[in-house]
């Protein structure tokens, strides 16, 4: 990309379904698009490196065609793609927005008139006993491996957590000849029946509901051990993981591992919009922050859109219908009326579309809460991995006086790590909250401060000759 290339219409971070959804439907509107993705291909984590496998026959599944489908259709739109390319700062400049990003070991700026967010979800931290050994790591990070390269894992496999993706791995093993030792299912007991007042919208999406119960049958099928009411998840080892404990019926079990894989279900990835000043509320429903936003995801800054995930959990059909409802409205601000894409007709189907997948969302979160115990973990478990702060660390600042997470920051380092509270920050939220007595809302979030990803003095020079 050239300096003179350098000024759009629109710019979208992220190619995941809502990205590409987006910059398709911008793109059919004559607007100047890029999209803008860190990873190289296109796809997201749900999509990811699909164009490097082939689904055909029976083979197949539904999700795997259409999305494959999807990145084909953003591949031939007149859209532009940047991957690789990590987006470490956004300003306001007049009525759009300056972007700067690094990609081949240099940062440029770019110009945007509308911007729109499509960064997705990650994985909800797990702060529990010995989570920081070698051999624990997430059902997501097992899962990016599985499709970039095909890498399975040898030895005692354990799942530990809930929600569908714990299931669907669990799947992919078995099917790559891969049999998990155990799957210990976390679900708070009565889980199940507090969810079942919110199922007859769920049967607006019914075939997902028959996707996850798919799931347990074949696991049962291929006699791999289903654990359920597990709580208290603990991960032991000297030097490396060697076994996992849980509670099971009142009884502490123990099994031996060579790998612990957890997960708690995902959030929305906030990072990039709170650091933009973006408002957001706490989300009792899925314990976690989300941005504030209204129509066709507006968020409190003008010109700026969340789409997808990082809006709120909704799965990737819902995040690709958000992205062109982001895109549609973007049209209409910027004059496009005349496209013919853009009649209400066509806009009220999508928002109906939308509105009807979305009545799984409330079933699957009353069903899949995440326990207590990781939103106020016990004294000696670790929080800040990259700062090595308990627990006990962190509520001994807010006892001395600190009132929300930004004070206890300064007093601890918490947050200042690479990750820059990734993993710490809603732990540390509800934290603040808990020993205050007051709302997680009302303790606030961290301050996200660019850059957003490291940066070398190197490409910082490489802003010079543009006069950003």
């Amino acid at each position: 990309m050239t300096t003179s290339e350098a000024s759009f219409d629109l710019v979208i971070v992220g190619a995941g379904p809502a990205g590409m959804a987006a910059a398709i439907e911008a793109a059919q509107g004559s607007m100047s698009v890029v999209v803008l993705d860190e990873q190289p291909m296109p796809g997201g984590q749900v999509h990811r490196a699909i164009e490097q496998r082939k689904y055909t026959g029976k083979q197949s599944n539904l999700d795997d065609r259409d999305g494959a489908a999807l990145v084909q259709a953003f591949r031939n739109s007149a859209a532009s793609y940047c991957g690789g390319t990590a987006v470490w700062q956004i300003e306001r400049e007049g009525e759009g927005f300056a972007i700067f990003v690094s990609s081949g070991d240099a940062a440029r700026c770019l110009k945007a008139r509308r911007l729109i967010i499509a960064t997705g979800a990650i994985e909800r931290p797990v702060p529990m006993p010995g989570w920081t050994l070698p051999g624990v790591m997430t059902v997501g990070a097992a899962q990016i491996l599985l499709k970039t390269g095909g890498n399975v894992p040898t030895g005692q496999v354990v799942v530990a957590g809930q929600g569908p993706l714990a299931l669907l791995y669990a799947t992919q093993l078995l099917a790559a000849g891969v049999k998990p030792a155990a799957c210990l299912n976390t679900t708070m007991p009565g889980a199940l029946d507090r969810a079942l007042r919110h199922l007859p919208g769920a049967l607006g999406d019914i075939g997902q509901i028959g996707r996850g119960l798919g799931f347990m049958a074949r696991l049962r099928l291929g006699r791999v051990p289903l654990i359920g009411g597990v709580s208290d998840v603990a991960a032991h080892g000297d030097e490396r993981l060697s076994a996992v404990s849980y509670v099971a019926k009142g009884i502490r079990r123990e099994i031996k591992a060579d790998l612990l894989l957890l997960h708690e279900g995902v959030v929305p990835h906030t990072h990039l919009a709170m650091s933009m000043g973006a408002e957001h509320r706490w989300d009792e429903g899925q314990s976690c922050w989300q941005p504030r936003l209204g129509a066709d995801g507006q968020t409190s800054i003008e010109g700026l859109r969340i789409a997808g995930d990082g809006a709120g959990i909704g799965g990737w059909r819902i995040a690709a219908l958000d992205g062109r409802l982001a895109a549609r409205a973007m049209m209409r601000e910027l004059g496009r009326e005349t496209v013919p894409s853009l009649d209400g007709a066509a806009t009220v189907t999508l928002r109906r579309q939308r509105q009807r997948l979305a009545g799984l969302r409330p079933f699957l979160d009353a069903w899949f809460r995440p326990r207590a115990v990781l939103l106020a973990p016990p004294d000696d478990v670790i929080v800040c991995r990259c700062e090595e702060l308990t627990a006990g660390d962190l509520r001994a600042a807010i006892r001395q006086g600190c009132l929300g997470p930004n004070q206890v920051k300064s007093f601890t380092r918490c947050g200042m790590g690479p990750c820059q509270g990734r993993e710490c920050a809603l732990t540390l939220t509800t934290l603040v909250a808990a020993e205050r007595g007051i709302t997680p809302e009302e303790a606030g979030a961290l301050r996200i401060r660019p850059p957003l990803k490291p940066l070398t003095l190197g490409e910082l020079a490489a802003l010079a000759p543009t006069g950003a």
